[in-house]
């Protein structure tokens, strides 16, 4: 997720550096400004030393608002966007791979799934535990594929900014016919963007991708902003070393999801030591086979079992 002022930093540094140049990509690609590291909880293209699986205090995730909206997502909706007219083009097969995860996630099969369920809304701010309290995240019992949108009346910006892409999700809700808080209390849109495309500075900001909120005519919008992976070959934004070109963007969008359902208008959901439920963990990855498929889903914090895990 990212703070407000860690945004206007991000915006403030951006435009510093498109002024005095822009830096190529070791990949070869178009070369772009180099943002500053601004994005808390955005998980990073190659993962660090392993950390977070260990049990700590610190590591618990407690509510930060005893609001009863906003918190978490109750249950889950997400809608797909396919930002662009590029999507002719999708040399790894992303948009297939994206639709067929989330129609496998659910019901008895998805047992990473379930790790959600312990958290809730509308209990005291500093909660860890929200036992049979509150509004708790509801496990799906059918896909929580709610839409899919190939938005392809013109090219998707080559470097769109965050505010581009906050408003790309205001067109899906359109879109969707979500044109009112109720039903974006529990949407989430998950802005991808086309192959070749930079968003919000990708990949030399360092982040595989990020979730946040955003104002709107329909209300508050939670939105993933999430690149084309593959882009950067097999092994960014996955633990895996085995050459598969989907992993990374996969392990991505679940820990996307994952924040975006506990801490749905960041930050006043869950949040430990060390950060979003998905940042706690991103070291830990795990293929888990579901009705549609096999995915590599990335680990998730538990307060109920007081580590890392990829099955509740």
């Amino acid at each position: 997720m990212r703070t407000p002022l860690k945004a206007a930093a991000h915006t403030l540094t951006a435009l510093a550096l498109a002024a005095l140049g822009t830096t190529a990509l070791a990949t070869g690609a178009e070369a772009q400004p180099a943002p500053a590291a601004a994005h808390f909880g955005a998980k990073p293209l190659h993962p660090g030393t392993a950390r977070h699986t260990a049990a700590t205090t610190n590591n618990t995730l407690s509510v930060r608002s005893a609001g009863t909206q906003g918190v978490v997502s109750p249950t889950p909706k997400v809608y797909l966007v396919f930002w662009g007219s590029q999507w002719s083009s999708d040399p790894a097969g992303v948009a297939a791979d994206m639709q067929n995860m989330f129609k496998g996630l659910y019901g008895s099969q998805d047992t990473w799934g379930t790790i959600l369920d312990q958290y809730c809304e509308g209990v005291a701010k500093g909660t860890t535990t929200c036992g049979t309290k509150g509004v708790h995240v509801q496990h799906p019992a059918t896909s929580p594929l709610a839409g899919v949108w190939f938005d392809n009346s013109a090219a998707a910006p080559g470097s769109a900014t965050a505010t581009q892409l906050g408003a790309e999700a205001g067109k899906a809700a359109a879109h969707f016919g979500n044109t009112t808080q109720a039903p974006n209390l529990n949407a989430q849109y998950v802005v991808l963007s086309p192959t070749g495309t930079h968003p919000d500075g990708f990949p030399n900001s360092g982040f595989c991708a990020w979730h946040d909120k955003t104002s709107s005519s329909y209300g508050t919008l939670a939105y993933t902003n999430l690149p084309y992976i593959p882009d950067m070959g097999a092994g960014a934004c996955t633990t895996f070393t085995d050459g598969r070109m989907l992993s990374g963007i996969e392990s991505t969008e679940t820990h996307e999801y994952a924040e975006t359902v506990t801490d749905f208008w960041p930050s006043i959901g869950w949040n430990g030591g060390g950060g979003e439920i998905g940042d706690e963990c991103e070291n830990l990855d795990a293929y888990v086979t579901l009705s549609t498929g096999t995915f590599d889903l990335q680990g998730l914090w538990s307060n109920s079992a007081n580590k890392c895990v990829t099955h509740g």
